[in-house]
């Protein structure tokens, strides 16, 4: 028997091995299948996300609303309180001048009754100037009985500014508490719907991906299009994604020409992206580290930091020279 014939007899006995343990498995995951509760479809998780999101938006429009209300409640509470410390002082000031009218009255009448013992006055004066103070007295307490109005009222007013101002706090927490809840549950029906694609290729067994070949009009691996597809469904492709270019440094270990990789664009021109683009990236990136040993994603990019499957760690990367050279505006995702 020659050499070439005890290969094709070893080739054809590990085709029936292959064969023969595949059977067995497809057989384990149709009994397993039988017992296990069927999974929802992607078309029904989608309509459970729908109708999530639009509660999600609906309480996201209510705790702005609060917010905008409580603003103005606590602006009439400031006003209230700025009139109530203005009617304070007059009233202080009113009741002053009436202590010291009284006082003074209580001495003119006491020096015109010892005067008129001594001195024989004119009783009909002393009857005029006492009618003058009362009249007097009577004017500055019609004043005072005014400013203690104005200060029980704008008191009242903040009492019920602050009363308000409680009752909107304690709403916005509570409408804040469900904001969250639901916005959980929607991440947690996105993982549901990532799950229910599988990923493409052969994974070996210490736990990395065989390499696959680019195919199809946009020249990337079946992996790498998976990826791309579940960011985009779930991120939004705002700005963009790049993935495959002729150019990327194939000797220098670039993805981009093999097909393996793609760019996640946050802003446009080489600028640097906004507060909001920044956190997207941070989210995209957090995602695939999330996700990379079951999606084959083998490293990541983002900032000037290198994030790798094998450590497991972000670590600093040399100056590149530039918003984008230095993934500033953009989180770079490899697969295998």
């Amino acid at each position: 028997m020659t050499a070439a014939s005890r290969g094709i007899r070893r080739h054809d006995a590990l085709r029936a091995l292959l064969s023969a343990f595949t059977a067995v498995l497809l057989c384990a995951c149709m009994v397993s299948a039988g017992h296990a509760a069927p999974k929802p479809s992607a078309k029904k998780l989608r309509k459970e996300l729908a109708q999530l999101q639009k509660q999600s938006e609906t309480m996201i429009a209510e705790y702005h609303a609060g917010r905008v209300e409580l603003q103005k409640v606590e602006k009439s509470e400031k006003v209230a309180r700025g009139n109530l410390e203005r009617a304070q002082r007059q009233f202080d000031s009113a009741a002053a001048e009436i202590r010291l009218l009284a006082a003074e009255q209580y001495r003119a009448g006491r020096m015109g009754m010892t005067a008129a013992l001594l001195v024989n006055t004119d009783p009909g004066a002393m009857l005029n100037r006492l009618a003058l103070t009362q009249q007097l007295i009577r004017e500055q307490d019609a004043k005072l009985q005014g400013f203690a109005k104005i200060r029980d009222f704008h008191r009242a007013a903040r009492t019920a500014a602050d009363e308000r101002a409680e009752q909107l706090r304690a709403s916005l927490k509570k409408l804040d508490g469900q904001k969250k809840r639901a916005e959980k549950l929607i991440g947690q029906i996105k993982d549901r719907i990532d799950r229910l694609y599988p990923t493409p290729g052969l994974r070996r067994a210490d736990g990395s991906w065989v390499p696959q070949l680019p195919s199809g009009p946009d020249n990337i691996t079946p992996r790498m299009r998976l990826v791309r597809q579940l960011i985009a469904q779930r991120f939004g492709p705002r700005f963009g994604i790049g993935c495959y270019r002729a150019d990327g440094g194939i000797a220098g270990g670039g993805e981009h020409p093999l097909g393996r990789a793609c760019d996640f664009m946050l802003s446009t021109g080489g600028g640097m992206p906004s507060a909001a683009e920044t956190n997207r990236g941070h989210q995209i990136a957090a995602w695939a580290i999330k996700n990379a040993r079951r999606l084959g994603i083998m490293y990541i990019i983002f900032r000037q930091r290198i994030w790798h499957v094998r450590t497991g760690t972000w670590r600093m990367m040399s100056d590149r020279g530039g918003t984008t050279a230095n993934h500033y505006d953009h989180p770079h995702i490899s697969v295998y």
